[in-house]
């Protein structure tokens, strides 16, 4: 059983986790992740290591809430306990000789981006950050960047933080400006797809992490096959982090929309209709209690979701 630290909301839908996981702090590095079950009836879910501290033996996962384990995740307190905890897993992010460096990310892609820039700048190397959000109410880790960052630019696309626009508006800018010796850029797969447009005509290599479309993190799902440079290649096990120039993003977001009608009916079938609260199965999956109400779920609703969750 591995224990809570600490978990606070940064935004209404985005958590920070610290867990204390000694083993797997004493090996992590950036561009590594973690897969973390909940509970002895839960899926194994990969994510992106954001921080961790060997002396204190803990590991920081940023998640956002997006399905069942995500919910269930979010619910959790300090001193409560996870399943289990596997890894460090993955290749980790090398940049050797690198001395300047731009690093671009989008939404929830800004907790890889920050360990990324971290380590940069620790390593002496001068990191200009870019970071991307739908509005200011969604902005993630600006404080925590600006202690590594050369130069930080928020922007966000409602320019309600005074500053609208996209990230590749603001890359274009910087990289007329400065000589990067590389850009990282972590995001939804759209915005990777044209960061790696903007950097290719100034011919700078542009590393991109492939985390997202990770399922089950040990390469026997087959679900985060994707092709580089005409070779097929696994997220989990050949990455996460490839030459964005070499990536089929098209190929890549077919498959990532594929099952997005599936993921909404089990995040709805997860919330209580009558009392907008969350279900969850208790031992053997015989009942099912309103977290919210503290309370039975009827018995149609209830055998909905014991069925719904074993398929």
């Amino acid at each position: 059983m591995i224990p809570v630290v600490s978990n606070e909301f940064l935004n209404e839908s985005v958590i920070r986790m610290v867990m204390e996981v000694p083993p797997v702090a004493k090996k992590a590095l950036p561009g590594q992740f973690i897969l973390v079950r909940t509970d002895e009836l839960g899926e194994r879910v990969p994510f992106t290591i954001a921080d961790y501290d060997r002396e204190k033996g803990t590991v920081t996962i940023i998640v956002q809430i997006v399905g069942k384990s995500t919910k269930r995740l979010s619910e959790l307190k300090a001193g409560d306990h996870l399943e289990s905890v596997t890894g460090p897993l993955g290749i980790p992010s090398h940049f050797d000789g690198v001395k300047t460096a731009a690093v671009v990310g989008g939404g929830l892609g800004t907790a890889i981006a920050y360990p990324q820039a971290k380590m940069l700048a620790q390593a002496g190397v001068d990191v200009d950050v870019i970071t991307g959000f739908r509005n200011k109410d969604l902005i993630l880790l600006e404080e925590d960047i600006n202690q590594f960052a050369r130069k930080q630019v928020v922007m966000t696309d409602d320019g309600s933080n005074g500053n609208k626009g996209f990230v590749t508006d603001a890359l274009q800018k910087l990289m007329e400006e400065n000589n990067y010796d590389v850009v990282i850029a972590i995001g939804p797969l759209i915005m990777m797809k044209m960061v790696c447009e903007v950097t290719k005509p100034f011919g700078v290599k542009t590393i991109v992490s492939m985390n997202s479309i990770m399922v089950d993190g040990t390469g026997m799902c087959g679900g985060c096959r994707l092709t580089v440079d005409g070779e097929t290649k696994f997220a989990c096990v050949d990455g996460p982090d490839f030459d964005g120039q070499l990536v089929d993003f098209d190929e890549a977001m077919r498959r990532g929309s594929m099952y997005r009608d599936t993921e909404q009916q089990k995040m709805e079938a997860h919330l209580c209709s009558l009392t907008g609260g969350v279900r969850s199965r208790v031992k053997n999956a015989k009942s099912v209690i309103c977290k919210k109400k503290k309370i039975p779920c009827p018995r149609r609703i209830r055998m909905f979701v014991i069925r719904t969750s074993k398929r």
